[in-house]
C-alpha cells in the first residue's frame, strides 16, 4: 500500500521541531519554507476543501540545531464564523457553506509578495497572513469588486484562481473572478493597499470548466482553462459522470489593455489539446510567448475516491483513502508552447514523456525570482507515479475512450524528481523515491545573493537547492537537494521523531525572511458586512458583527 494511510490524518494540528537525521545541512541555505494544505478535520467529502492550514519552518537552525515547523488554521471570518456555530455549517462535493454563505478555504497555495505572504483557493479572495505568527491579517479586496459567483450576505463565493501573479514591473497582483455558469471571466487587479480591486470583463470569452493557474509575461496574461469540473448532478447528491473537457481556450490578454477606468477588456483566443492545470510562462516574452504546460490528461481532480469504489486492479479502495482524488490514468505530458497573438497559431517546441516512468505530473519549482523568471533555466517537476489503489473504476468509466489501460504498468511505480531544461524539456536529472514515499511541492532555494531578494548569485533555477516535503506513514520528512543534480539524492534530510505524520500538503513557496505583515490600508472584514445583513435572522446578523468586532479589536 504505497500511498501513505496517513496522508489524510484528521490529527490536531501541533507544533514541532525538525532535525538533521541524514546528510549535513549545507550553510549557505537561507530564507523560510511555507507551504500551504487543507484542514482534514473540517473538510467534507473532497480532502481539497478543508479549511486552510499554513505552515511555515525557517531554514536555519535554531540555537538547539533543530527546525522549528509551526502550522496554524488561517482565522478567516469564515473560520470564526463556524467556531461560533459549527452546526450551521454543511460539507458538500464542492466545499462548505452556511447561512452566511461559502466557506473560503484559503488551503492551496502560499504567495509571496516581497515581506508579505497570502494564502490562495480557487473559490474564495486571496487571504493576507502574517509571515511571522501565520495569524489572519485581510482578505484581499472588498467582494463587491470581484464579482462574486454567488454573492451570499456574508460570504461570498468567488470562483478566482488558486495561484495569481505578482507582477515585478507593475508592483501589483494580477488574479481573475469567473461565472461558474457561464464561464465568463474578468481581470482583476489589486495594487497592494486599500480596499477595493480593479475588474475587467474578458470581451466574447469564457473559461468553461475552471482557472486554476494564470501565469505572465511581460506584456501579457496568459490564462486557460482548467481540467476541474463542477458536475451539478454530483452537488446534489448524484454520481460524478462527465469527465473533464479534453481541450480547452488559453486566453492572452494585453497587459497594457488593462486601462484605470475602462469596464472590459479584449483576447486573443486560442485552443489547446490536451487538457492543462499548472503552466508557467517565461517572463522575457520579445522572442515569443513561451509557456510550459503541465498536462492532466486523464487525472481528475474533482473525481474523489468513495468507500464504496473498486480500484482500477478491482480491490475495495482503502477507506483511509477516502476523500483523496482519483490518481492519473494517463502517462504524463509536459510541453512548451508558443503563442503568437498576431497569427493565432500556437507552435509546440518541446515535449517531455516517458510512460515507464513518468505518470502525474503533479507539482514543480521554478526560481520565481524577477531575474529567474526573465531567463528561466531549469523546470523541476515531480511526478507521482502510478497508484492503481488510487483510481477507481468510475473514473476509468468516464474517461473510457480517452484513456488507455494497455499502457497501465503492471505494478505501481514510485515517484520521480526531474530536472528539465527549460527550453527543450530534456532530462538533466531524475531521483527515484521509495515506493512508499509521497512527495509534495518542491520549492527552490537559490544559493547566493543577486541583484534582488529573490534571487541568487546564478538565477534560472539551476544553482541553489529544491525543498522537498515527503509524506511516508514511518515518519514524515523534509529533503533537501541540490538543483544542478538532483539525482545525487538528499544532500540532508530534516524529521521529526519517528511515527509522526502530517495530513497531505498542497503547493508550497520559499521566502526570503519572515517579518510581521506591514501596516498598509486594508479590507475590514467589517467593510463587506452592508444592507444585506439586515436580511438576515437577526441572530445570525449579530454573530457576524461580533466576529467584524474580535477582528478590529485584535
Amino acid at each position: 500500500m504505497p500511498v501513505p494511510r496517513s496522508i489524510l490524518g484528521k490529527q490536531d494540528i501541533t507544533d514541532m521541531d525538525l532535525e538533521v537525521v541524514a546528510g549535513a545541512w549545507p550553510d549557505d541555505v537561507r530564507g523560510h519554507y511555507v507551504v500551504s494544505t487543507s484542514d482534514q478535520r473540517t473538510r467534507p467529502r473532497h480532502a481539497f476543501f478543508g479549511d486552510g492550514i499554513i505552515a511555515r519552518m525557517p531554514l536555519r537552525p535554531g540555537p538547539d540545531g533543530r527546525f522549528p515547523w509551526r502550522a496554524r488554521v488561517i482565522d478567516t471570518p469564515s473560520v470564526r464564523l463556524r467556531g461560533k456555530r459549527p452546526d450551521l455549517f454543511n460539507a458538500g462535493a464542492v466545499g462548505t457553506d452556511s447561512p452566511w454563505g461559502f466557506v473560503n478555504a484559503a488551503n492551496t497555495a502560499p504567495l509571496p509578495w516581497g515581506d508579505r505572504l497570502f494564502a490562495t483557493w480557487d473559490a474564495g479572495r486571496p487571504v493576507e497572513v502574517d509571515p511571522v505568527t501565520l495569524e489572519f491579517v485581510a482578505e484581499v479586496g472588498h467582494r463587491d469588486g470581484w464579482k462574486p459567483a454567488m454573492d451570499h450576505a456574508v460570504l461570498p463565493l468567488v470562483s478566482t484562481t488558486a495561484h495569481p501573479v505578482i507582477d515585478p514591473e507593475r508592483g501589483c497582483l494580477w488574479s481573475v473572478s469567473r461565472d461558474v455558469l457561464s464561464g465568463a471571466v474578468s481581470v482583476v487587479r489589486y495594487d497592494g493597499s486599500g480596499t477595493r480591486v480593479q475588474r475587467w470583463d474578458v470581451e466574447n470569452a469564457a473559461l468553461p470548466q475552471a482557472t486554476h493557474t494564470i501565469t505572465q509575461t511581460r506584456d501579457w496574461l496568459v490564462l486557460a482553462d482548467t481540467a476541474y469540473k463542477i458536475e451539478v448532478d454530483e452537488i446534489f447528491g448524484g454520481d460524478r459522470t462527465a469527465p473533464n473537457n479534453p481541450d480547452g481556450p488559453v486566453l492572452l490578454i494585453r497587459k497594457d489593455d488593462l486601462v484605470p477606468g475602462r469596464g472590459t477588456v479584449t483576447c486573443t483566443e486560442f485552443r489547446l489539446a490536451p487538457e492543462v492545470n499548472h503552466f508557467y510562462a517565461g517572463y522575457d516574452d520579445s522572442a515569443g510567448i513561451q509557456v510550459v504546460m503541465e498536462h492532466s490528461e486523464g487525472v481528475d481532480i474533482g473525481m474523489y475516491l468513495r468507500e464504496d469504489d473498486i480500484d482500477a486492479h478491482g480491490r475495495p479502495v482503502d477507506p483511509a483513502l477516502r476523500g483523496m482524488y482519483s490518481h492519473g490514468m494517463t502517462p504524463a505530458l509536459t510541453t512548451v508552447m508558443q503563442f503568437d497573438p498576431e497569427t493565432g497559431r500556437i507552435l509546440e517546441l518541446a515535449r517531455a514523456r516517458d510512460p515507464e516512468r513518468w505518470w502525474q505530473a503533479e507539482l514543480s519549482a521554478i526560481d520565481w525570482s524577477f531575474e529567474g523568471q526573465t531567463a528561466p533555466t531549469r523546470h523541476h517537476l515531480i511526478y507521482l507515479g502510478f497508484h492503481p489503489e488510487a483510481i477507481n473504476q468510475r473514473a476509468m468509466r468516464n474517461y473510457e475512450g480517452r484513456i488507455d489501460p494497455s499502457l497501465f504498468p503492471a505494478e505501481e511505480t514510485p515517484a520521480v524528481l526531474v530536472s528539465h531544461d527549460r527550453e527543450d524539456l530534456k532530462a538533466l536529472s531524475e531521483w527515484t523515491f521509495a515506493l512508499d514515499d509521497y512527495p509534495t511541492s518542491p520549492s527552490f532555494v537559490p544559493r547566493g545573493h543577486g541583484t534582488s531578494r529573490y534571487a541568487g548569485a546564478e538565477p534560472g533555477g539551476h544553482e541553489g537547492y529544491l525543498v522537498v516535503a515527503v509524506h511516508n506513514d514511518d515518519r514524515f520528512r523534509v529533503e533537501l537537494f541540490d538543483a544542478a543534480d538532483v539525482g545525487r539524492g538528499p544532500v540532508a534530510v530534516l524529521a521529526p521523531p519517528n511515527g509522526t505524520t502530517v495530513p497531505f500538503l498542497i503547493h508550497s513557496a520559499w521566502m526570503p525572511e519572515a517579518v510581521p505583515a506591514p501596516d498598509v490600508e486594508r479590507l475590514r472584514f467589517a467593510d463587506d458586512l452592508d444592507a444585506r445583513l439586515d436580511k438576515m435572522d437577526p441572530e445570525l446578523a449579530a454573530t457576524a458583527r461580533q466576529v467584524a468586532e474580535e477582528l478590529d479589536a485584535r
